[in-house]
């Protein structure tokens, strides 16, 4: 068994495939970049607590748009600080709304506020000529995702939707086995993803979270949406889909808490490929892998135990060990590549287009569920021109080789 070692700190970023010299040279309009974050709860305290970790205290400005000024302090064990404040811990200047503290012309706008307010947000930060970073998914429905797109275009800003899981190493050699075609051509996935819904944030009352609240686009589909952008980033978009499930369980929530659904993906080839995907809201203990089957073999990445393995004739043949691997490095690289892609000028993994491909899919995902039909997987983006250096293509799978030089999402 391969055993991933934990990495260098935060601090040397050559650890992450980074320099901390290239990400402080930055073409920003100050000496230092300066970041406006909207929403504060847990995943943006994270984000702020690593931009902190990756620049210094001194290395970057930040403020807040904060309406209500009532949010916990979290640590990096996401356990409340007692009597805390978020001004005492963090230096920032505090704002009561977006439009005062887009007047101060951020260079980078995080959008980690509930998923119905992303849009507006963002296209607002995009106005005004600041880069995005918006936290998954990039919305709860269509609406404005493409004019948002065709902005960020037309102003030449960075988008980033926020799915560290494409950062894992274990991902990333799933990927090259894939493309290596360890297990032949693929015939079927399964992926699993349960957790209990009340334990996601201890610190808070589960029943004012947005995964549970249908007002906040809140709902198992799409806040349990990486795998569904992983399942992209491995196989292209989905032709149609069909989901049962609903709110289920006791939970007292208003939007799906189970959800059972088969994706139809095709081959470049066109041959079938069948996906199973589950999510739910009600598993303890909590479940997470993607199963890959194949003709010669079959892979298993159990993101739950940290483990990625592949198999050929019954046999395990390689396995790897993340167990080492912190989690919160996810957050951190995917943060390093966001700044690297500013200084570089260049897309980011997942860029504003990728982010949409997922989202498509939640949709439909949605609308099967409501429906008890099959859905077709629609385009957001049908109406803007197909560029290869934006738009995700189908990446290859194994047994097409002639397809092979399609580049993945």
């Amino acid at each position: 068994m391969h055993k991933t070692k934990r990495p260098l700190a935060p601090a040397d970023l050559t650890a992450l495939g980074h320099s901390s010299r290239a990400v402080r040279g930055t073409p920003f309009r100050a000496s230092i970049p300066h970041c406006l974050f909207v929403g504060l709860g847990g995943v943006g305290q994270r984000h702020l607590r690593n931009l902190f970790e990756l620049f210094g205290r001194d290395g970057v400005r930040v403020s807040a748009v904060r309406m209500r000024r009532e949010q916990t302090v979290l640590d990096d064990k996401l356990q409340v600080v007692p009597g805390a404040r978020l001004e005492d811990v963090y230096p920032m200047q505090v704002f009561d709304t977006l439009e005062p503290a887009l007047g101060h012309y951020p260079d980078v706008v995080f959008v980690t506020n509930p998923n119905r307010l992303h849009i507006p947000v963002a296209r607002a930060a995009v106005e005004h000529g600041a880069h995005v970073f918006i936290e998954k998914p990039i919305s709860d429905d269509e609406a404005g995702i493409a004019g948002l797109v065709e902005l960020a275009r037309e102003t030449g800003v960075v988008g980033m939707v926020a799915y560290q899981l494409r950062q894992h190493p274990g991902f990333r050699k799933l990927q090259a086995w894939l493309g290596g075609d360890r297990i032949g051509r693929v015939l079927s996935v399964r992926a699993d993803i349960g957790e209990y819904l009340p334990g996601f944030h201890p610190y808070e009352d589960y029943r004012r979270m947005y995964a549970s609240r249908a007002d906040q686009g809140g709902g198992v589909i799409c806040t349990q949406i990486h795998e569904i952008d992983l399942l992209g980033a491995l196989f292209g978009r989905p032709e149609r889909v069909f989901a049962i499930g609903g709110q289920l369980s006791s939970l007292e929530v208003d939007v799906e808490d189970v959800a059972l659904s088969l994706l139809e993906y095709r081959h470049a080839d066109g041959g079938l490929l069948p996906v199973h995907l589950h999510q739910d809201y009600t598993s303890r203990p909590a479940r997470r892998a993607i199963s890959i089957y194949g003709e010669a073999g079959s892979i298993e990445f159990d993101l739950k135990n940290a483990k990625l393995s592949w198999y050929c004739e019954s046999q395990l043949k390689e396995q790897h060990d993340y167990s080492e691997y912190p989690r919160n490095q996810l957050f951190l690289s995917e943060l390093a590549h966001f700044f690297e892609c500013i200084q570089l000028g260049k897309q980011p993994v997942v860029n504003l287009e990728a982010g949409t491909r997922s989202l498509e899919v939640g949709l439909a995902l949605k609308r099967s569920l409501a429906s008890r039909m099959p859905e077709f997987v629609p385009d957001l983006l049908a109406n803007i021109d197909a560029d290869s250096d934006w738009l995700p293509s189908r990446p290859p799978l194994p047994h097409n080789k002639k397809n092979r030089t399609t580049e993945a999402a």
